[in-house]
């Protein structure tokens, strides 16, 4: 993995098991770890704490939290589910950057949920979501043309997302809206949310990128089965300020 095209990333940065001996033991790199109301997906509006990794391979033209691509801060697993506890919510997301490219991404999951939380994963679609633990609800980008990174979609993904699991499209314009609607139909992704194997298809316009009406339009026209959704999060505190 490369991050910039500037050469691998050292195992260690990555958050790889710490060497035998090492009394800090596995960590991950934090970019910040926060409380707020969660802005999309199916669990909008709830109060959520942001477990957000340092590191991303990918570099989506649109991508809006740049500054978690270097630096944070070093934190064992254990001292990660402390924080967490600390801030008081039921319900944690695990985001990056991306996630799933650090391998203590998996572990911290699974330790998170044995200590009772409701664990979202927010993940690019790049990297192989099986071996999350299964309690863990999965919330995957495909990535539409206009990100300039469609060519990453680990497209045997989608036979690993569940009931609990939710696609997410992120449309810069009408290019990228035609884009999800064939994908939709080729993959019959709308049959899979109305047996239910599939729990919701998400609909996330670049903000200040695409006419908010003409989205809304073109998805009333084609009958697309998906929701509409905005970055509430950004609506509140503005489309710049981290942390939030």
């Amino acid at each position: 993995m490369t991050v910039d095209g500037a050469g691998s990333i050292p195992a260690r940065r990555q958050g790889m098991p710490a060497a035998a001996g090492d009394p800090t033991g596995p960590f991950l790199r934090i970019t910040e770890i926060f409380h707020s109301i969660q802005g999309e997906s199916t669990w909008a509006g709830m109060p959520c704490t942001f477990v957000r990794l340092t590191g991303c391979p990918l570099r989506c033209i649109w991508c809006d939290t740049a500054y978690a691509f270097h630096g944070g801060e070093r934190m064992t697993l254990a001292e990660i589910v402390e924080r967490v506890k600390a801030l008081g919510t039921s319900l944690v997301e695990v985001t990056g950057g991306e996630p799933l490219a650090h391998t203590n991404a998996f572990p911290v999951v699974t330790m998170l949920l044995d200590a009772g939380f409701t664990v979202l994963v927010e993940t690019s679609g790049a990297f192989d979501v099986a071996p999350l633990d299964p309690r863990a609800h999965k919330i995957m980008d495909l990535k539409c043309p206009g990100s300039g990174e469609s060519h990453r979609n680990l497209w045997s993904n989608l036979d690993h997302l569940g009931p609990t699991d939710e696609l997410k499209f992120v449309v810069k314009d009408r290019g990228d809206y035609e884009w999800m609607r064939g994908v939709i139909s080729e993959r019959k992704l709308g049959e899979r949310v109305a047996e239910g194997s599939l729990r919701a298809l998400l609909v996330s316009p670049v903000w200040d990128e695409v006419d908010l009406e003409e989205l809304a339009r073109w998805i009333l026209e084609d009958k697309l089965p998906v929701r509409f959704q905005m970055q509430i999060h950004k609506l509140i505190w503005g489309p710049t300020r981290p942390g939030v």
